[in-house]
């Protein structure tokens, strides 16, 4: 199995440092790297649309994914409820006939 390569969040803003401030162009900085064109590509937008965000690293989610799972979890946790109380009030009808 092949392992993907994880690069730190310091790597990161360097190699877009590397092409945005020092004007060195995609394809030289992938050469130099090792790390494809397309990955500092993404690297860049990613920067570009969130500088203070970007590459919040490995289990750490940006404040609006964390908001997303918070909404989710609490989503299963009122299906499960509604789901209780379906039961529930079924077998009571069911009582009562």
């Amino acid at each position: 199995m092949v392992r993907r390569r994880a690069f730190t969040r310091e790597f990161k803003l360097e190699a877009v440092k590397l092409i945005r401030d020092r004007g060195v162009s995609t394809a030289q900085a992938s050469r130099d790297l090792g790390v494809h064109a397309n990955v500092l590509r993404k690297w860049v937008r990613d920067f570009e649309a969130d500088p203070k965000q970007a590459f919040p690293g490995q289990g750490q989610m940006k404040p609006e994914q964390l908001e997303i799972e918070r909404l989710r979890r609490e989503v299963t946790k009122l299906k499960a409820e509604r789901d209780i109380l379906k039961k529930a009030a079924a077998y009571f009808a069911k009582d009562q006939a």
